[in-house]
This record gives C-alpha cells, sequence and structure tokens, in this order.
C-alpha cells in the first residue's frame, strides 16, 4: 500500500499543476477538431468548449476578477471593467485571455491603438485565438483599412474555418475590394 502511495505521488509530481487557459494540453486535440468536417452545431459547441478553456485560471482572484470585468463590461461601465481587466493582467502577465478581454473592451471604447497592442500581446500568448485574429479584423475595418482586415479575417478561418460571420465578411470585403456591389 505505501508503495502504491509513492507511485502514485511519483506519477503525480511529474506531471506538475493543472494549466489553465492558452497552457491546456486539451486545447490541441479540440484545434485538431476543429479543423475537421463539423457541422454548425459541433463546431459551435467546439467553440464554446476551447473558450471555456481560454477563460480557465488557476488563481481564483483572477476567476473573481475575469467575472467582474465581464460584468461591468456587459452593463457599459467600462472603467470598472479596465480596471478589473488590468488587474487580472498585472496579478497574471502571461493569461492571454486577460489581454483579449481587455482588446475588447478597448476595441468598444474606440481606443483601436491600445486594443491592437493587447491583441498583440494575446497572439504573442496564445497565437490560435481565433477570437483575437477575428478581433484585430474588426480593429482594421473600423480604421477603414479593408485590406489588412482581409488578412486578419483569413488569418482567424486558418485557425477556425467554421466561423460563419467571420467569412461574411471576407466575402463582403473581397467584393468591395474588387469594386463588385454588395
Amino acid at each position: 500500500m505505501k508503495r502504491a502511495l509513492a507511485l502514485a505521488l511519483a506519477l503525480w509530481a511529474t506531471l506538475g499543476p493543472a494549466l489553465a487557459g492558452q497552457d491546456d494540453p486539451r486545447l490541441l486535440e479540440m484545434f485538431v477538431r476543429l479543423q475537421g468536417h463539423l457541422d454548425q452545431t459541433e463546431a459551435e459547441r467546439l467553440e464554446t468548449e476551447i473558450w471555456s478553456v481560454w477563460y480557465q485560471n488557476d488563481d481564483s482572484a483572477i476567476t473573481s476578477l475575469m467575472h467582474q470585468g465581464r460584468a461591468a463590461m456587459s452593463i457599459g461601465d467600462f472603467d470598472d471593467a479596465e480596471a478589473y481587466y488590468s488587474q487580472v493582467i498585472e496579478r497574471d502577465p502571461a493569461f492571454a485571455e486577460g489581454w483579449n478581454r481587455r482588446a475588447t473592451l478597448y476595441y468598444l471604447m474606440g481606443r483601436y491603438e491600445d486594443s491592437i497592442a493587447d491583441v498583440t500581446r494575446t497572439l504573442e500568448l496564445e497565437p490560435r485565438h481565433f477570437g483575437a485574429l477575428s478581433g484585430m479584423g474588426l480593429i482594421y475595418t473600423a480604421l477603414k483599412d479593408e485590406e489588412t482586415a482581409l488578412v486578419w479575417f483569413e488569418k482567424a478561418l486558418e485557425v477556425n474555418p467554421h466561423m460563419a460571420g467571420v467569412r461574411y465578411r471576407v466575402e463582403l470585403i473581397k467584393k468591395r475590394l474588387a469594386g463588385e456591389p454588395t
């Protein structure tokens, strides 16, 4: 019995702490599945799972701050939301979703340069972040730079080919750039 317990503890020690966010090992398999042939319901369910993993953090204070930031943002209290998300980033600068949430907030506030900076950091930490990739497309659309927006939307579709809204935007931009009626 002692030997079995010692073996179990030794194995557990080699596994290290549970990972959350962009470092979660479950994401690799999820992204492989995302590249497959999925119907819309399956794709949406998988996207939701990925977002759920990205949102996770082992620090309960960060989890609380993320919830408070989301609640503040949802009622338009952008100053408080910024404070919460900035605290998340200060506590864990390697947590990609903290940067992504603040980038989204900055986009909503029209602070596009700040949003670009935070999306850039998000993508440094999690290059597969299809939300950040498509968010960069939205930023450049708002900046009236459709050529750059198109590049970002296409990158998002490379990672997640099931994003119908992004696919629609790509088609629309391509038509406009070609001088076709939209």
